[in-house]
């Protein structure tokens, strides 16, 4: 882990441009501008079609993106600032789908895809004419992830695909999907495994929505039956996706650790109204709670400062990135717990506006009603699963940070032969 001294300024061309992003929504937003978390389903849908389109106008649909594959070649310092003043608005980077196409998928084609790639998908990614989601868990695969049992078999200048995804979330949403897939069966388990990009709208791609406790339907199955795509549509080479699908991991793990505790500041202030609305400041175990869920957000903020200081310096998403993914998700376990204690036995008949966001903190302008606190509390559960799982991730930083001993194994041999179970 890097070892430069955590910086908790930011540098004046930062809060000069800071000033420039707050001007840009001060005349794009409306006056009466709350949050898209006061938006109704449809009214969301509307804005963030509208919201997309005056981002590319002004070059903002891809902050992180070199300007030669039409990004806004914003420097690191710029991209917190972009983040953290849309995050405090309460406004959306682009569509859900963009999470993987533009915050996943386009810097790892950067990075691992040839020349014919990046020309080829880049400039979908970034119109929305291809809209992405991931394939990487299974049933047998999930904490496990180098254990996938989709198959890929090359057949001339296709690769055919059968196999099983699950967890995908905004899969009903995509029209592409990178895919883990095993390419050889032969060798130990996460040397086998290709990265492929594959259209989803071919008769052998069937997407099932999986209804969560929540009631709403965000994540998938995915099931490939004699799916089939371009030959040179593996990225980073055959056999090489093991190393291609951590660079993406990294990406979605470690990328928004700057504004995390923005997030659930906001929410841990909404969470404080919602006592002082029901009487419940002057208990002194929901004043310590709340003073608890106070110091865990400052610890996330210096976190989150860290990390951005070991990225200006260079410092890429590794291991490390985990550190922030469970304790965020840890904490709003927590947090979302006290919610519910003080809802009391509203929250077991929950009325009201449902929660805008199904992961992480409910969004900038919710109505705050017990519904939606109450359906942030049943998905707070999921965000200890996705995205990797707290005891992997433990595993992960205690192994691959700490240095640690590393467990024994069983299954060092090939894929094929490796015990089930």
């Amino acid at each position: 882990m890097s070892s430069e001294a955590m910086d908790l300024t930011y540098p004046p061309e930062a809060e000069q441009y800071r000033e420039k992003i707050q001007a840009f929504l001060a005349e794009h937003l409306p006056s009466e501008w709350k949050g898209v978390g006061g938006l109704t389903a449809d009214e969301r849908r509307r804005f963030t079609d509208e919201w997309a389109q005056v981002l590319m106008v002004n070059g903002l649909r891809a902050p992180s993106w070199p300007k030669e594959y039409g990004g806004a070649g914003l420097s690191l310092i710029e991209q917190v600032v972009l983040a953290e003043e849309f995050t405090s608005a309460g406004v959306p980077q682009g569509w859900v789908n963009d999470t993987f196409g533009i915050g996943m998928l386009g810097p790892t084609l950067m990075q691992w895809g040839t020349e014919e790639q990046k020309a080829s998908f880049l400039p979908k990614v970034i119109s929305g004419e291809h809209k992405w989601c991931q394939g990487y868990s299974e049933p047998g695969a999930g904490s496990d992830l180098g254990n996938i049992g989709t198959r890929a078999v090359l057949d001339g200048d296709e690769w055919v695909i059968n196999g099983q995804k699950v967890w995908t979330s905004a899969g009903h949403l995509a029209n592409w999907i990178f895919v883990l897939c095993r390419t050889d069966p032969d060798v130990p388990k996460h040397r086998g495994i290709s990265f492929l990009l594959c259209p989803m709208d071919q008769p052998g791609v069937e997407v099932r929505p999986l209804r969560m406790i929540t009631g709403e339907s965000e994540f998938n199955e995915v099931f490939f039956t004699d799916a089939r795509t371009k030959a040179d549509n593996v990225v980073g080479g055959v056999n090489n996706g093991w190393a291609v699908a951590m660079t993406l991991l990294g990406h979605e793990r470690g990328g928004r650790a700057t504004v995390n505790s923005l997030q659930f500041k906001q929410e841990l202030d909404r969470l404080i109204r919602l006592a002082r609305q029901r009487g419940r400041t002057a208990e002194p175990l929901i004043r310590q709670r709340i003073a608890w869920a106070w110091s865990k957000v400052e610890i996330m903020r210096y976190l989150g400062m860290r990390t951005l200081t070991q990225f200006l310096h260079g410092h890429q998403p590794g291991p490390d990135s985990g550190i922030g993914k469970l304790y965020w998700s840890e904490y709003h376990k927590i947090l979302t717990e006290l919610a519910v204690d003080i809802l009391g036995p509203d929250a077991m008949t929950p009325s009201g506006p449902p929660a805008g966001s199904a992961f992480q903190a409910d969004e900038v302008g919710s109505s705050g009603s017990s519904n939606a606190w109450t359906m942030t509390f049943l998905a707070a559960r999921a965000g200890t699963i996705y995205a990797g799982t707290s005891q992997i991730q433990r595993n992960i930083i205690g192994e691959m940070v700490l240095g640690l001993p590393k467990e024994p194994r069983a299954d060092t041999g090939p894929w094929r032969a490796a015990p089930v179970g």
